[in-house]
């Protein structure tokens, strides 16, 4: 009886255990994000990034800052933790993708005919 008992205990920690290291916290891009890419030309070097999502569709805006323009992102997408989308910056198209390292901190790119410039995001927490 006391060997059945060990083994039942043994076998419900042995489920718990695994079940606890498959488990992945879901990342949520949606809130507002202070990003920093310090290459970019002047006055675009750093800003807030604000993703939110309504009927299953994800929005981003982008402001500099110093600056009261807000810049809309389209075909915004989130997947594999990975955060796209395209916003018009001087008459040019720019191409963002992030990704999400964990809950409060993306790394990725801003792609344009000038290249590739690399972009931090932090989550900021109210």
């Amino acid at each position: 009886m006391k060997k059945l008992f060990s083994f039942a205990m043994l076998l419900v920690f042995s489920i718990s255990l695994i079940n606890a290291q498959t488990t992945k916290t879901k990342k949520d891009p949606a809130g507002d994000w202070k990003f920093e890419a310090p290459y970019a030309p002047e006055g675009y070097t750093t800003g807030k990034i604000t993703i939110g999502f309504a009927e299953k569709k994800y929005t981003a805006v982008i402001s500099m800052t110093g600056s009261d323009y807000k810049i809309n992102g389209e075909n915004v997408k989130f997947e594999n933790d990975s955060l796209t989308f395209l916003v018009y910056l001087e008459g040019e198209t720019v191409g963002v993708k992030m990704k999400m390292e964990d809950t409060l901190k993306m790394t990725g790119a801003a792609t344009s005919s000038q290249g590739e410039i690399p972009l931090t995001a932090t989550k900021q927490v109210k």
